[in-house]
């Protein structure tokens, strides 16, 4: 069998499973299978599978028809230009996430010390270090999240100490120039009408954050004012229609409150700098 026939097997396949963009996605699975780009595979489509590189690929096309995430399959994900790790016990990182990258680069782009709460994979805390090179730490409840984060920021070639703990409970008080975090932030009640590819294979530590989808926003609001110096900035990613009860948090020992969009036009982005404790 030569890749355009594999090709359109898998395609004819995806499609019957009701995977979605199954053209792309049986590309990228054949060029898995043979250790390839895609590009390879236009430009050598009579190329003959081996029967080894044929049992790869059937074995990738049955994940996916499964419900199993490319990206969880291949191993990999790209974000904000670099190339990220990812397995199943991280969160797969989504492109409305780089908006939180961009907002720090606008708002705070000479932050000396950055915390990045809830890493996973890395890509908040190890993206912000390789554009600052600002000294970067992060924190996840999940040891097996800090193994994957860990491999990244050294194939990557970032410097990143890694705290395994809840939250920021074991940093020290006044001693960061910004917080960034993409929160959990679905209600448990959503789990249901959430994609069986999110549902069924991404961690759920990462995704529900309990009754509401606000429990966690709130927690780190009230510590970013133990951890932050004045003057520091806590920037946060939005769940869908959370904006305003998120600002309503920010009380008291905080300004230049503003939310930022996504290519979509949606609230994406929360950021909010800590004018000091109150006295």
């Amino acid at each position: 069998m030569n890749v355009q026939t594999a090709l359109g097997q898998g395609v004819r396949l995806l499609q019957d499973a009701a995977v979605g963009v199954p053209r792309l996605t049986a590309e990228v699975l054949l060029a898995q299978a043979l250790h390839r780009d895609r590009i390879y595979l236009v430009a050598h489509s009579e190329h003959e599978l081996s029967e080894l590189e044929w049992l790869h690929y059937g074995r990738y096309l049955h994940e996916r028809m499964q419900g199993k995430p490319t990206q969880y399959i291949t191993g990999r994900q790209e974000f904000y230009g670099r190339e990220f790790r990812v397995t199943q016990d991280v969160l797969i990182p989504r492109p409305e996430t780089e908006h939180v990258v961009e907002t720090v680069l606008r708002l705070a782009p000479r932050a000396a010390c950055i915390l990045d709460v809830g890493t996973g994979s890395g890509i908040l805390g190890v993206t912000l270090h390789l554009e600052t090179g600002a000294a970067a730490w992060a924190t996840d409840i999940s040891p097996a999240a800090l193994c994957v984060a860990a491999e990244n920021a050294r194939r990557l070639q970032a410097s990143v100490s890694w705290v395994a703990c809840d939250l920021m409970s074991a940093v020290a008080g006044a001693s960061m120039d910004l917080i960034v975090s993409n929160p959990p932030y679905v209600p448990l009640a959503d789990a249901a009408g959430l994609q069986r590819e999110v549902r069924d294979w991404e961690p759920h530590q990462a995704l529900f954050a309990g009754p509401t989808g606000l429990e966690i926003y709130q927690r780190l609001v009230s510590d970013a004012e133990r951890v932050l110096r004045p003057g520091g900035w806590l920037i946060m990613e939005l769940g869908f229609h959370t904006r305003d009860r998120v600002a309503a948090m920010f009380a008291g020992g905080w300004r230049d409150l503003e939310t930022a969009p996504d290519l979509a036009g949606i609230p994406r982005v929360i950021a909010a700098r800590f004018a000091g404790p109150r006295l």
